[in-house]
């Protein structure tokens, strides 16, 4: 690539991270919390439950109370329960066990900013729509389940006692992100943790400290500042390998980053990240960053420059002891430390971007990360406000962890469908996008609309043609009967110049259940799930340009749509262990063929 078409390509990456954050400037948040001051607001919130919705129009938010002995007020957050944060509101309250609505959060904090400071409330998530208030003033709202946001409250903030309260509605929307469809707990609340964020007038606010797409050695990206008034310089330091490197930003705030060392490559085998420090003249912060190349040429996925044969599994973002939304450290190493025993060396976080605990502790581990949108099933491109959404969700997920080496693919949508209006559109688009935003990840689309006749698979959707790597869900021997031999199976592939990966195959089992005969999938044995997975594993030696497995999933889950009463009991049971930890034998078949891989 000449340097005039690399210069424009990350221009126009600029210019649409720019747009997207003009967008959302009031909520986008500062990336790499962890190494900012900060004060936690995690622990015990007060709150009032609100099925009917009433305490939009009481106003609860300004905590009224009574001024005459004939006044009184229908709601209090004083002798309320409360809920721990962050922690989905589900698994907390027993009458909230399957509660979709509106629940309101308060907390009180102390703070007293100095001069020339600024403060920031920062969220990690909140599940799906937040309208947030500080001392009775509404600062702002947010939708989405699954990204950060944040909002300055500098001139807001009073010294002494302060009270933020928060409107949190989990309810299902026709037009979000995912939309009605759910194969998963729709656990709702503050899940993620929530931080007072003090900087000076101005901060590094985002940066990209990558190897360039194609390159071993080279490091190409931007450091971008808040506030600044004038050019700034900056110092990139990496003490390990001696490197000093200084730049100065232009006049909106943007450094460009460029630099060249002989790093030790970052990959499942010796997982190695380096200390990286930025400093301004007026902000420091520091970040463990590996470098590594993920690439696709011609039919095969490189990492680091070597073919790479992907051993996934699918995860989704539960603590199986506890059937809780997973939140903490200790959960992301449970579910990781799993995968890794499975024989793993990617995770496809699923169906929706993880909390940050996932994807470092992921990155310490060895393990890939398969980040996804919540583009899930039938959402409605057509809608006006369906397409902006999705734009905003797309720079939440990347601006928190393009720094993150683990991170190799960004999913982008998953099993939607052809004929719904706007979709190829749509999401041909927010792969542009995406690229443009940041275009040394892969990217892939989801598809389970492959014909399936005579023991032939016919991989049509267009949608593949924007995606590096050809992602497919199949449940042959589930959903589908077998309909001929699996080691005899054929292929017709829209882009048989790519790579395919199977993102999803398995069947439900539930753990230590035998029946006679063991052959019949309406009695949920473990006998008929392990044959669904030996027919999988043969099958596999049949498909073109094959580059990597994921079975669904790791753990049974829970799923309210899955009502057998003897086999499910609210759960999926398609995992290789039980929510109980218990392995499956699909389990020893999975780790048997990771094994030989």
């Amino acid at each position: 690539m000449n340097k005039n078409k690399r210069t424009k390509e990350w221009v126009l990456a600029l210019l649409f991270i720019f747009h997207i954050a003009e967008i959302v400037s009031a909520q986008t948040a500062m990336i790499n919390i962890q190494s900012r001051n900060l004060t936690s607001l995690n622990g015990e919130w007060s709150v009032i439950i609100d099925p009917t919705g009433s305490g939009q129009w009481q106003q609860v938010w300004l905590e009224k109370k009574p001024q005459k002995k004939t006044d009184f007020f229908e709601y209090s957050f004083q002798g309320a329960p409360v809920l721990k944060v962050p922690g989905d509101f589900n698994s907390q309250l027993c009458e909230l066990t399957y509660y979709e609505g509106t629940v309101w959060y308060k907390k009180e904090f102390n703070y007293t900013i100095q001069t020339g400071r600024r403060l920031f409330l920062h969220f990690g998530a909140i599940n799906y729509s937040a309208d947030v208030y500080l001392n009775g003033e509404k600062i702002g709202s947010h939708e989405g389940g699954f990204t950060p946001f944040q909002f300055e409250i500098t001139g807001k903030v009073k010294a002494g006692s302060n009270a933020i309260v928060v409107k949190v509605n989990n309810m299902r929307h026709k037009n979000g992100l995912p939309g009605l469809g759910y194969d998963w707990l729709n656990y709702g609340g503050m899940t993620r943790d929530v931080h007072l964020i003090e900087t000076g007038n101005t901060y590094i606010e985002d940066y990209s400290i990558q190897l360039k797409k194609g390159s071993l050695n080279t490091v190409l990206g931007w450091v971008r500042l808040n506030g600044m008034r004038s050019a700034q310089n900056i110092r990139i330091k990496i003490p390990e390998l001696k490197i000093l490197y200084k730049a100065r930003t232009d006049n909106e705030g943007v450094a460009k980053v460029e630099f060249s060392s002989a790093f030790e490559l970052w990959s499942p085998e010796s997982p190695k990240r380096y200390m990286v420090i930025i400093e301004t003249e007026t902000d420091t912060v520091v970040d463990n960053i590996g470098f590594r190349s993920i690439e696709v040429k011609g039919s095969k996925v490189l990492l680091n420059g070597k073919q790479i044969f992907l051993k996934a599994v699918n995860i989704h973002e539960e603590n199986p002891n506890k059937g809780t939304r997973a939140f903490s450290k200790e959960d992301a190493v449970l579910l990781l430390n799993t995968a890794k025993e499975l024989g793993c060396n990617l995770v496809r976080l699923a169906h929706y971007p993880h909390n940050e605990h996932m994807v470092k502790e992921a990155e310490k581990m060895g393990l890939m990360v398969w980040s996804e949108m919540p583009v899930y099933q039938h959402i409605e491109f057509a809608d006006s406000s369906v397409v902006p959404k999705m734009e905003i969700m797309l720079q939440e997920m990347i601006r928190r962890d393009r720094n993150r080496c683990a991170v190799t693919i960004w999913s982008l949508s998953n099993e939607t469908y052809p004929g719904t209006p706007g979709r190829n559109k749509a999401l041909a688009e927010l792969t542009k996008k995406c690229k443009a935003i940041d275009s040394a990840r892969l990217t892939t689309h989801v598809i389970n609309t492959q014909r399936y006749e005579n023991n032939s698979f016919d991989v049509w959707d267009t949608l593949h043609r924007h995606a590096d790597i050809i992602s497919i869900n199949e449940y042959i021997g589930w959903y589908i009967p077998w309909q001929g031999l699996p080691a005899a199976a054929k292929w017709k592939l829209v882009c048989p110049e790519k790579p395919v990966f199977i993102a999803e195959f398995g069947g439900e089992a539930l753990y230590g259940n035998r029946h006679e005969p063991p052959d019949e999938a309406a009695y949920w044995t473990e006998d008929y799930q392990a044959k669904i997975y030996t027919d999988q594993i043969e099958m596999f030696n049949t498909i073109p340009n094959l580059c990597g497995v994921c079975p669904w999933l790791l753990f049974d889950y829970r799923s309210l749509g899955r009502m057998h009463p003897v086999y499910q009991k609210g759960y999926n049971r398609k995992g290789l262990l039980s929510d109980k930890g218990d392995k499956k034998k699909a389990w020893y078949i999975m780790k048997a063929y990771y094994k030989g891989k």
